[in-house]
């Protein structure tokens, strides 16, 4: 059942299970019922391409692809998948199995919550960046690459175990502490006056 309620001039579409209202980033995905820890929220459909076939003119809130492969990308839906925003502290996060995506919940989410997933946990590009402005207490201020995560953070995901395939590959895979010890490195000396 599909209604619009208008609440002090904010004009909100409820679908199902979702509401899409706006937000400081625009489109924004709500809650239009409460979600428990490991409920599947949605689940994510588009179309896939290989990464060669990506259109280069799609940038910031307008790209709505999502790497899924180490060369393969899901485009977009159409659907409320397509609006779900990023938080450095997200409270879903995507789950991969051989044949479907979903979104499950992380964290209990309350009706009315804006529903959120980290895009780092599926990016390993090296090339993508964006500006984020979560505005969550532990924003990273850039929405970039797995590898550029903090250590810990990647260990966090990959215990929740909403990390693809090729990550928990690239994880596991001996160059992982190397790489992981000179991005670290990399970072402190960043943060090191000169």
């Amino acid at each position: 059942m599909n209604t619009t309620v208008t609440k002090k001039t904010m004009k909100v579409l409820v679908l199902n299970n979702f509401a899409v209202g706006q937000t400081h980033l625009g489109q924004s995905v709500f809650a239009a019922r409460s979600f428990r820890v490991g409920d599947v929220i949605t689940q994510f459909t588009g179309e896939t391409f290989h990464k060669s076939e990506i259109p280069k003119r799609y940038k910031g809130e307008d790209d709505r692809f999502v790497q899924i492969g180490q060369d393969q990308f899901m485009g977009p839906s159409g659907g409320v998948d397509d609006l779900i925003n990023h938080s450095c502290d997200p409270n879903s996060g995507l789950k991969f199995n051989s044949e479907n995506i979903y979104l499950v919940a992380l964290k209990d989410i309350a009706e009315g919550d804006e529903i959120t997933w980290d895009y780092s946990t599926t990016m390993f590009e090296n090339n993508w960046k964006m500006k984020c402005d979560c505005k969550s207490g532990s924003c990273r201020k850039i929405i970039g690459d797995f590898s550029l995560l903090d250590r810990e953070l990647q260990q966090k995901y990959k215990e929740l175990n909403v990390i693809p395939q090729y990550i928990k590959d690239y994880m596991d895979s001996p160059e992982y502490p190397v790489y992981t010890e000179a991005i670290e490195q990399m970072k402190l000396h960043g943060k090191t006056k000169r």
